[in-house]
């Protein structure tokens, strides 16, 4: 059964979009992740147009880090303050990262910068949660402890002026590195179509020394409103967000996280990250592999690419 996308102008299988987004929702509510980095490069592969994958494929991060927020809200482990600041560095972020995502579109060279960075990005993220993964389990099958921190030690970050009281998260830190990490996440959320949450999550909890009960609820909190931004204004401005594809991610995507929670709960932290490190390397390396290897069509014709 096939279904025309109007804005990605291509007709596609319902089962298998339907499929892609259970299996991203499933990986999700197993580890603990958006999805948008796994959903955007699985768009790109079933030949969805790379400006159309990254605005559509924000639309299913939006979707789960609500229900996620709500959670953490009512558990009383979401710093809405912190989040709050979080939140003006990444709308900035994505307002900066929309505009080069649309000079990029212009001058032809989008497709070919996401893939890229993509590869870029995958390889190494996933390369240091596998092998930190790993030697955690190698601890673990010695019953060794993790290295303690030393008291009294302090981050440079924990020494820049501006600092305000957090009281939520029980901090005295300084606004300007966590608005930087808003900024920087807010980029990566408006070109790349991520909500950024497996790089502000370790961020926060290593470099800004954040408790880490309140760093998912926290970083939910702001991935929802960026998110939501940048998918309106992608629509607004570049008419890149397909509302029929988003639908149907979002459907099967709520369906497959209910069911990814129940294995990820039966899982030990070091093995999900194992395993979401295996994943995330070889999504890199399919990107890579489609960089480098001649396409069947070397040519192809575009109507009206001069509009």
């Amino acid at each position: 059964m096939t279904i025309y996308l109007p804005i990605a102008e291509l007709s596609v299988n319902i089962f298998i979009i339907l499929g892609m987004g259970a299996a991203v929702g499933f990986l999700s509510g197993m580890f603990g992740v958006g999805g948008g980095f796994l959903i955007t490069p699985l768009l790109i592969f079933y030949n969805v147009p790379p400006v159309v994958a990254v605005a559509t494929g924000a639309n299913q991060v939006v979707a789960s880090s609500i229900s996620g927020a709500i959670t953490h809200f009512r558990r009383g482990t979401l710093d809405v303050k912190l989040g709050t600041v979080l939140l003006i560095g990444g709308l900035s972020g994505a307002t900066v990262g929309i505009w080069i995502f649309s000079l990029l579109r212009a001058i032809g060279q989008l497709d070919l910068i996401i893939s890229l960075m993509y590869v870029i990005f995958l390889g190494t993220v996933g390369g240091l949660m596998l092998l930190e993964s790993i030697n955690a389990m190698r601890r673990a099958a010695r019953n060794e402890p993790p290295a303690p921190r030393k008291p009294g030690h302090q981050h440079w970050v924990h020494k820049l002026p501006l600092k305000v009281r957090f009281k939520k998260s029980k901090i005295f830190l300084s606004v300007i590195p966590i608005v930087a990490l808003g900024f920087a996440i807010g980029i990566l959320t408006s070109i790349m179509g991520v909500g950024g949450g497996f790089i502000m999550v370790p961020a926060m909890i290593y470099l800004l020394r954040i408790p880490t009960n309140v760093v998912v609820g926290t970083s939910l909190f702001q991935i929802i409103f960026v998110t939501a931004y940048t998918t309106i204004v992608q629509a607004a401005t570049n008419f890149s967000v397909d509302i029929v594809l988003a639908f149907i991610l979002m459907v099967a995507g709520v369906i497959g996280a209910q069911y990814g929670v129940r294995v990820g709960q039966k899982l030990r932290g070091e093995q999900l990250r194992a395993l979401l490190g295996l994943l995330v390397l070889a999504v890199g390396l399919r990107l890579a592999i489609a960089l480098v290897v001649t396409p069947a069509d070397v040519y192809s014709v575009v109507m009206g690419a001069g509009n």
